[in-house]
């Protein structure tokens, strides 16, 4: 069962990576997936965040900072040696297009997507109207990576659950805080209006 399963993934891998291929995906997807790109539009939304957005910016940026981290460590140092499954720009480079480096020897979940998600999580979270430009263009990142070769379809579907599921479990943690400084009449962590509920 899981080899036909892989099996259907490395199909689908040489479809979204080399039979749909363009010229302008070629240019775009390299760009979107750089490591100069994300790192910039991080200290972008960090800037936003911190110093106009007021306090909801500023709780939001902390929760994030959580949310990421853990994702990304979660991700990198514990699933991808654990499960152990070769990049395909290392073990299937003859039937694909690599549009980058070939990048680390694990594969599986691409930290890339569970990041993108981890991000597009939390700050829907608290700013719901930007949720669908969010997750598009979180699942925009993440499918960049198998445009360009370093990643199989399966490794950013799962990238982007663990990513998804681990913010929610930042965002529990959040919410079971703020209950609790509201009860104490701790405001710190109330920015929705400027009169705080009656707990």
């Amino acid at each position: 069962m899981l080899d036909k399963i892989l099996e259907i993934d490395k199909a689908l891998m040489v479809f979204l990576n080399k039979t749909i291929s363009n010229s302008f995906f070629d240019i775009i997807m390299p760009i979107i997936t750089g490591k100069d790109f994300l790192t910039v539009i991080g200290l972008i939304l960090i800037i936003y965040l911190g110093f106009f957005c007021g306090k909801r910016g500023k709780i939001t940026l902390l929760v994030l900072l959580f949310a990421a981290g853990m994702s990304d460590a979660i991700c990198a140092q514990i699933i991808k040696p654990w499960v152990g499954r070769i990049r395909p720009s290392h073990e299937f480079i003859d039937y694909i297009n690599l549009l980058v480096k070939k990048g680390g020897k694990w594969s599986f979940p691409s930290n890339h997507a569970a990041n993108s998600f981890a991000f597009a999580t939390v700050l829907s979270y608290f700013y719901e109207r930007k949720k669908l430009i969010l997750f598009i263009s979180a699942s925009i990142i993440a499918y960049s990576r198998v445009y360009v070769g370093v990643h199989y379809p399966l490794d950013i579907l799962f990238g982007a659950l663990a990513g998804y599921v681990l913010s929610w479990v930042v965002l529990s943690f959040w919410v079971i805080i703020k209950m609790r400084e509201l009860k104490r009449g701790r405001m710190w962590v109330w920015y929705a209006s400027d009169t705080p509920p009656l707990i």
